[in-house]
């Protein structure tokens, strides 16, 4: 199996790039995510899973293994293909999708486009164990600040050498206890540090 690869941008559009590794290029079809996660052009490590059908042998590539490990989760799901799991991955942040998952949110994955209240269902009851196991916090459908915020503060923490499951705990802990009212992404921060 293609486990990375690791090259020069030769073409980049939303749904897929080629990427010139020593003269070959590969097609490797991306998600919205990934495709806002590269740069347009230079070098690039871009993580693959390889998907042989009988009609085809797709390269799909992301911009971490976090997001190709979702994507793997995904198109283990009955019924659910690589081009969902694309669109998945395309439509919602991988953390977005674990989040819905765990906290059966079923209308998030519903407002994918192509996914119906079927597949919502059979993709929180198929994944929710697993991705609880490997240490995705539940919300306990809290309605509080802005995604980014959170994301903003959790990739704070991770550069600053804190365990993402670590930071994760913490910052929903955090929103938990605040309530959620206009809570900034230094406030989480600096509580979290407080906290650690």
């Amino acid at each position: 199996m293609i486990s990375f690869l690791q090259g020069m941008i030769d073409e980049k559009n939303p749904a897929c790039l080629v990427l010139n590794c020593h003269g070959v290029g590969y097609l490797v079809h991306i998600s919205l995510n990934t495709y806002n996660a590269i740069p347009d052009q230079g070098e690039v490590r871009v993580f693959t899973l390889p998907v042989i059908r009988e009609d085809a042998h797709l390269l799909f590539g992301f911009a971490s293994r976090e997001e190709r490990e979702l994507f793997s989760h995904l198109i283990s799901v009955s019924g659910v293909g690589p081009n969902t799991a694309r669109m998945i991955l395309s439509s919602l942040t991988p953390d977005d999708v674990r989040s819905a998952i765990v906290n059966n949110n079923v209308s998030a994955l519903q407002a994918v486009k192509g996914i119906g209240a079927k597949s919502a269902q059979r993709i929180v009851v198929d994944l929710k164990d697993r991705l609880e196991k490997e240490g995705v916090i539940k919300t306990e459908n809290l309605h509080f600040t802005d995604n980014t915020i959170q994301q903003e503060a959790l990739s704070a923490l991770v550069m600053l050498g804190f365990a993402k499951n670590t930071a994760q705990k913490a910052i929903a802990a955090i929103l938990k206890k605040n309530g959620g009212a206009n809570i900034s992404a230094e406030f989480l921060v600096k509580e979290a540090l407080r906290n650690f």
